[in-house]
C-alpha cells in the first residue's frame, strides 16, 4: 500500500513540473568536449512523444538527419551536420513522460538557441503542449 501511495505522489509531483524545460550546457574548450542537455516532463504517453519527435525530425530533412532509432528504448539519434544529438522518451506513468535531448556542445563562441532546446520546443508545439524554458 505504501508503494502505491509513493507512486501516486511521484506522478502528482511530475505533473506539477510538466512543461518546464530544464537546460544544462557547457561550452567546448581545449580537451573538454562540452555538452548540451534539455529535459521536460510532458503530460502525454511516451509512445506518442516518441512518434511526435520522429515526425518533427523527419519534417526538417535534409537539414536534420535521423541516424538511428530504437522504438523499444524510445531512443532517437540525429544530426544537423555539425552537432549530433540523442533524444529519449521515458514513461513515468501511464500518461506522464520525461523527454531528454542531449547533444555535443556547440563550438565555443557560437551563439543562438540550443539545438536541444529547439528540439524540445518543437515536440511540445507539435503535441500542443505549452512548455517554458526555466531560467
Amino acid at each position: 500500500m505504501h508503494f502505491r501511495r509513493w507512486v501516486m505522489l511521484a506522478l502528482v509531483v511530475a505533473r506539477a513540473a510538466a512543461g518546464r524545460i530544464q537546460h544544462l550546457q557547457q561550452q567546448r574548450s581545449g580537451q573538454n568536449g562540452g555538452y548540451d542537455v534539455a529535459t521536460v516532463i510532458l503530460d502525454a504517453k511516451a509512445d506518442k512523444v516518441y512518434q511526435t519527435a520522429i515526425s518533427a525530425i523527419q519534417a526538417h530533412s535534409p537539414e536534420v538527419t535521423l541516424t538511428e532509432t530504437d522504438a523499444k528504448k524510445m531512443l532517437i539519434k540525429f544530426t544537423n551536420g555539425s552537432q549530433t544529438a540523442s533524444l529519449q522518451a521515458t514513461s513515468l506513468g501511464p500518461t506522464v513522460t520525461q523527454l531528454v535531448i542531449a547533444s555535443t556542445a556547440p563550438e565555443n563562441g557560437q551563439s543562438g538557441t540550443s539545438i536541444v532546446v529547439q528540439g524540445v520546443m518543437k515536440v511540445c508545439k507539435d503535441m500542443k503542449v505549452t512548455c517554458t524554458l526555466e531560467q
